[in-house]
């Protein structure tokens, strides 16, 4: 008999898990549980929750290398991972209204006036284009729905019992919030950033073996375009680092956007962070370049807690910030102002200080840009902070990602410690494929 799959997260992990198993006629009933909207009534502004999740709402570059976003050949070896890559990347082409326009980059040439300021990293990245993301939302919904799918939307779990197979769920935003009760056979456990804390406590409540990972925080920094066009020519998506091993600190550019680039707003748990976005129409090109600068911090103890803490502090007015020698914040792509609070010299020494010291590594790291960019001096403007949330990562069992003391269920994507949309994407596929093999 087939059984009963819940998955709690409609987001790219949980979405490519259901759609294998509707490839494959999977017979027992799919349930998908999300806490936003589906995407005939999700807006633009809500990136954080919803069909697709953050990053295939309003990002749309499928990175394609086992070394970027997280964990996966460690678990099915590389050529596995490449595989289950190749099936994320179809889907969206399968489910794209111009599957045509899905293009490759592909750079291979590290270039020498970079040195010996920076390293490069150089990865293929599919670019999918964030215009049609709305359109590839609808038409997978559509799919699923029409597949016999059931999408619990605007409703939140929030508990779970492992032992006994049950969920408690309540409906967002609703008159009614009596707790209901749900039931699973197999839960594929696909929360992005704004459960990661819920998983977080889940890992507390049942005491699951975990690894502890780095604090990953940083900045979303903003110039115009013509500034970095010598590395574009290079690199679309452009990936600078600098390592200082002997601190455990390394920094890295993150989710390079140009040509019609756009700073997006994340809220997450009543906080503002910063992300970007690009456009492919024309009619949105405003010769920007955006791309966060991140920091890796190793040997923090209960880093989930030290990043949501340091967040907090890096708010005025219940915003995020914005400092700029010379700027000020741009606009969205919807034509209104990123939603920061501008702050001068004497408040970012504050930010400095909050930061506990690691900040003096994103000032180093914009004073090497200024030298290898010699037309960027003070044209440029940073949003504080872009952060990614990494919970303790439970300990899975390397065939189907199931919890080492829970066989059926699953963690994936964010849950997992993926950072992007490829891995996740992978990882909701490789639960379903050991599903299918035991129905």
């Amino acid at each position: 008999m087939s059984k009963e799959i819940v998955i709690v997260g409609a987001g790219v992990a949980g979405i490519n898990a259901a759609t294998k198993l509707v490839d494959n006629n999977y017979k027992g009933r799919i349930t998908i549980i999300d806490m936003g909207k589906d995407p005939h009534k999700r807006l633009p502004s809500e990136v954080m929750t919803g069909m697709l999740g953050a990053g295939g709402w309003s990002d749309g570059k499928l990175t394609y290398h086992t070394a970027i976003g997280g964990q996966l050949s460690k678990y099915c070896g590389e050529d596995k991972a490449m595989e289950l890559m190749d099936q994320v990347i179809t889907n969206f082409k399968r489910f794209h209204p111009k599957p045509e326009e899905v293009q490759c980059s592909n750079p291979v040439a590290e270039p020498d006036f970079i040195k010996p300021e920076f390293g490069l990293r150089l990865f293929p990245v599919w670019h999918v284009g964030t215009d049609y993301l709305l359109e590839i939302a609808k038409n997978w919904y559509s799919y699923l729905v029409d597949n016999g799918v059931k999408f619990e939307w605007e409703t939140k779990v929030v508990n779970i019992d492992f032992d006994t197979n049950h969920y408690e769920y309540i409906e967002v935003g609703g008159d009614d919030t009596d707790t209901l009760i749900g039931q699973y056979d197999e839960l594929i456990f696909a929360v992005g950033k704004s459960g990661i804390d819920f998983g977080k406590s889940l890992a507390d409540q049942y005491d699951l073996p975990t690894e502890p990972k780095s604090v990953q925080i940083g900045v979303r920094f903003e110039a115009p375009q013509y500034h970095f066009q010598k590395l574009i020519d290079v690199s679309y998506d452009f990936k600078l680092y600098r390592k200082f091993d002997d601190k455990g600190v390394s920094l890295r550019s993150f989710c390079t956007n140009n040509n019609a680039a756009y700073v997006a707003v994340e809220e997450t748990y009543g906080n503002y962070s910063y992300n970007g976005h690009a456009k492919k129409d024309e009619k949105y090109r405003n010769d920007m370049t955006n791309f966060g600068i991140i920091m890796e911090v190793k040997g923090i103890e209960d880093p989930f807690t030290w990043s949501r803490d340091l967040v907090k502090m890096l708010q005025v007015g219940n915003k995020g910030l914005y400092y700029s020698p010379s700027r000020v914040p741009s606009l969205t792509s919807e034509g209104g102002f990123v939603e920061a609070t501008q702050i001068n010299d004497y408040v970012l020494g504050e930010v400095r200080e909050a930061f506990g010291g690691y900040f003096s590594y994103i000032d180093e790291f914009i004073a090497g840009m200024k030298e290898i960019f010699p037309t960027l001096k003070d044209d440029w403007g940073m949003y504080i902070p872009e952060v990614k949330y990494l919970s303790p990562e439970p300990l899975v069992d390397y065939t189907n990602l199931a919890l080492t003391k829970y066989p059926n269920v699953h963690f994936v994507g964010d849950a997992l410690s993926a950072r992007g949309i490829t891995v996740s994407g992978a990882q909701g596929i490789y639960v379903a494929e050991d599903i299918l093999k035991h129905q």
